[in-house]
């Protein structure tokens, strides 16, 4: 069992590739490659797309590779292997981001990506260090051994809002409710980053690679 993690040149992926062979080698759960090549992508058995600033910026970074797009599609779409959008990589499952004027999204979670209002001037933008998470899909198999309460680490000024209260499976709380984690049939994402979230990150990593979606 192969899981990629897409390098399309947006951040550093060295956290996230560590913390995913880490769970990957405990689990006796196959090999994780970062890769930036359509063809790998075609031939995963899990993929995780990661993201580290603007919508837009992440959005053109991922059009810039010939195919990878389409990969992406025919396996998480087509294929059903399990996906997993981390940070600016779920925001781009949302229909559209509006950082820096609109940005179409992939449409698998529809909504949309908005700036972060907390609504109360000591609260900062961006959301930066750990929050609470709150469930609202506890069963859901990628918060298995995760309880509302844990916390997890964000760093963000946009946020995903769902359309469909049923795709949100956690949010936190920064002034408003915002979504920390959604998904739908074989697809998620989490706004926090599961790498640097200690044992949080590391068990809904675990999950990840035992999903059987």
């Amino acid at each position: 069992m192969t899981t990629v993690i897409i390098d399309y040149g947006s951040g550093n992926l060295r956290s996230a590739e560590r913390a995913f062979a880490r769970m990957a080698g405990e689990l006796d759960a196959g090999a994780v490659t970062v890769t930036s090549d359509p063809e790998a992508v075609r031939r995963a058995d899990r993929i995780v797309l990661p993201g580290v600033g603007a919508f837009a910026d992440c959005k053109a970074g991922l059009e810039a590779l010939p195919g990878m797009r389409e990969a992406i599609e025919e396996r998480a779409l087509r294929g059903g292997v399990p996906f997993l959008g981390i940070c600016v990589g779920m925001q781009l499952l949302a229909t559209r981001g509006l950082e820096h004027g609109p940005t179409d999204g992939f449409d698998w979670i529809p909504g949309e990506v908005t700036r972060l209002e907390p609504g109360d001037p000591a609260l900062k933008v961006p959301h930066m260090g750990w929050n609470e998470l709150i469930l609202d899909a506890p069963g859901h198999p990628l918060l298995r051994g995760i309880a509302t309460g844990d916390h997890a680490y964000f760093v963000h000024s946009y946020h995903l809002v769902p359309r469909e209260g049923a795709h949100l499976l956690a949010h936190a709380v920064h002034g408003r409710p915002l979504a920390a984690a959604v998904g739908r049939d074989n697809i998620a994402g989490t706004q926090f980053h599961p790498e640097k979230s200690q044992r949080t990150g590391l068990r809904l990593i675990a999950n990840f690679l035992l999903w059987r979606p």
